[in-house]
């Protein structure tokens, strides 16, 4: 089965650069994508959003501390016609892991299940410019134990995630922003990484 990704944008998945077009693509079964690679800056771009963080890190969903020059590594799999990602971050603290899983929800829109178990839902409009994949959330859920909450719009943050192929260096870059209206950033992430499918063993 075609990823999640590959099924959203259809023929546009033509205008991505080749790297990238690979990145979003189905791996095969038995196999792993592996990215190592430094994120630049990692974290709530306000001191005040620290303590509101806090139980979002609990549940490997969004660090509560910024950070700068981080080393990590993601692992890809598609598992079940899912794209399953698991971040492994090297905080200052120690090790942080991020786990997520994206299917394609209703109307051609991606859907990001973020935490293990998920915590946060968000659900994101694709496209392709310049040989970059871009992502807008259209709406964000929150699950409480048995209850699954769709945040009013109004108090939504919006995310904005970029990925792109710097074919200078040969390298992937990421760019993440996350806004809240009429606050502005409250957090993201930036950087680097190589990027190989592998055995998984």
């Amino acid at each position: 089965m075609a990823s999640p990704y590959e099924r959203a944008l259809g023929d546009r998945r033509a205008l991505l650069h080749p790297a990238i077009q690979s990145y979003f693509s189905t791996i095969p079964d038995g196999h792993v994508g592996v990215g190592t690679g430094e994120f630049d800056s990692f974290g709530p771009a306000r001191r005040w959003v620290s303590y509101l963080l806090r139980p979002f890190e609990a549940a490997g969903v969004l660090s509560s501390q910024m950070h700068s020059n981080v080393p990590f590594r993601i692992f890809n799999r598609t598992i079940a016609g899912r794209a399953v990602a698991d971040r492994i971050i090297e905080l200052p603290a120690g090790t942080w892991r991020m786990t997520d899983t994206v299917s394609l929800g209703s109307h051609g829109r991606i859907v990001d299940h973020i935490g293990e178990p998920w915590l946060i839902a968000v659900s994101f409009d694709i496209g392709v410019e310049g040989g970059a994949l871009q992502m807008e959330s259209y709406a964000t859920g929150v699950r409480l134990r048995t209850l699954r909450l769709r945040m009013p719009r109004f108090l939504s943050p919006r995310v904005r995630l970029v990925e792109r192929f710097d074919d200078a260096s040969g390298r992937h870059h990421v760019d993440l922003v996350m806004t809240l209206p009429l606050i502005g950033r409250i957090y993201g992430y930036s950087g680097y990484f190589t990027y190989r499918i592998e055995k998984d063993s």
